[in-house]
């Protein structure tokens, strides 16, 4: 059984790597979709790590929230693949509503 400090860590780990994905793609300005297809590949992949290696099912319940948030984020990715106009037309208002 784990503890509940062992789960926190177990909960930021995920959280962090999305979260440096998320910093690093705007920092190096890479596509939207792409970004969303990396934050999914690091969430499932927590996920079988932690269906994997935490003993006792311990962390069965992160791991399927892990699950359920990658594939969410698949989704995201398709629809900014299917329809892009919608992230150039972010990145315009973000752009213009920076320059005033």
């Amino acid at each position: 059984m784990l503890d509940f400090d062992q789960y926190i860590s177990l909960s930021v780990y995920p959280c962090a790597a999305i979260f440096g994905i998320g910093f690093i793609a705007k920092r190096f300005k890479i596509r939207e979709s792409l970004k969303f297809v990396f934050q999914a590949s690091v969430s499932i992949i927590f996920s079988i790590i932690y269906f994997e290696a935490v003993p006792d099912g311990g962390a069965e319940g992160l791991a399927v929230v892990l699950l359920i948030f990658g594939i969410l984020l698949l989704f995201m990715a398709r629809k900014y693949i299917i329809t892009p106009e919608a992230e150039a037309s972010r990145e315009k208002t973000y752009t213009s509503s920076n320059n005033t």
